[in-house]
């Protein structure tokens, strides 16, 4: 009975290895899949990760926007921390930038730039106009609160009559007088030059200052200003610097002798 008992225990274990031999002939891959598919997951893994650390072109684009808004918080920031001192700091600068643009239309090209108008030009408006534009707006939004239509037109008549030809007279009695020119001489400038330059910021001013009164709040209207001030200051400028007027009264004298 016990030789039985083996022969049994013999034949099912060959038949075990039978079976198994047959399956690895049918699937010669079976016990390696696993260990070759690993390698290939793990390369999608280093190539996802890859992928992940290169820079693209939003990733930069963004960055410039982000450097965007926050020169845009801190110039806010410092308009309500220092406002006297960063309007006027702005208000320089575009008038230098504006004074630059107008040598380059009117000078030829082998001339160079007066840099002593430059800086003049700059040094009026950090230490006039900046300063005057600060105060002038605070004043009409106290004098005048509401935003409405009325209330507009009212802050651009005060602009108008009042505060726009002041500050042309300072600035063209202004710039004369540190050119070295006498009293007639700023008399004759202002006779020449002051009514035409009156008239046309008539025709320029009232438009950008509804825009400013009516759409932006105090603390921003002499930034807006000055925004608007641009193309005006390439204007003044030019007109402040012409020759004087027995200047040209003498060469006109001169040339119709010869």
């Amino acid at each position: 009975m016990s030789g039985a008992l083996l022969r049994n225990v013999a034949a099912d274990t060959a038949r075990l290895i039978w079976r198994s031999n047959a399956a690895a002939e049918t699937y010669p891959f079976a016990k390696t899949g696993l260990s070759q598919s690993r390698p290939y997951f793990r390369s999608r893994q280093l190539q996802g990760r890859a992928k992940e650390t290169e820079v693209s072109p939003s990733s930069s684009s963004s960055s410039a926007s982000i450097s965007k808004v926050w020169f845009v918080g801190w110039y806010l920031g410092m308009v309500k921390s220092r406002p006297v001192l960063t309007k006027s700091v702005t208000s320089s600068l575009i008038y230098i930038a504006a004074d630059l643009s107008s040598q380059t239309i009117a000078k030829n090209s082998s001339e160079s730039y007066d840099l002593v108008r430059t800086a003049r030009m700059g040094g009026y408006g950090l230490v006039v106009l900046g300063p005057t534009l600060h105060y002038w707006f605070n004043f009409m939004s106290r004098l005048f609160p509401k935003k409405d239509l009325i209330t507009t037109f009212k802050k651009i008549a005060m602009g108008q009559t009042i505060y726009g030809p002041t500050m042309t007279f300072i600035f063209f009695s202004l710039n004369a007088s540190l050119q070295g020119e006498s009293g007639s001489d700023i008399l004759g400038r202002l006779k020449r030059d002051l009514v035409p330059v009156l008239c046309n910021g008539v025709m320029y001013w009232p438009s950008c200052d509804f825009i400013t009164f009516r759409f932006f709040p105090v603390h921003l209207q002499p930034l807006v200003t000055n925004s608007f001030s641009y193309v005006w200051i390439i204007y003044t400028t030019y007109m402040a610097n012409r020759k004087k007027p027995d200047e040209i009264s003498n060469r006109n004298t001169q040339i119709c002798s010869t």
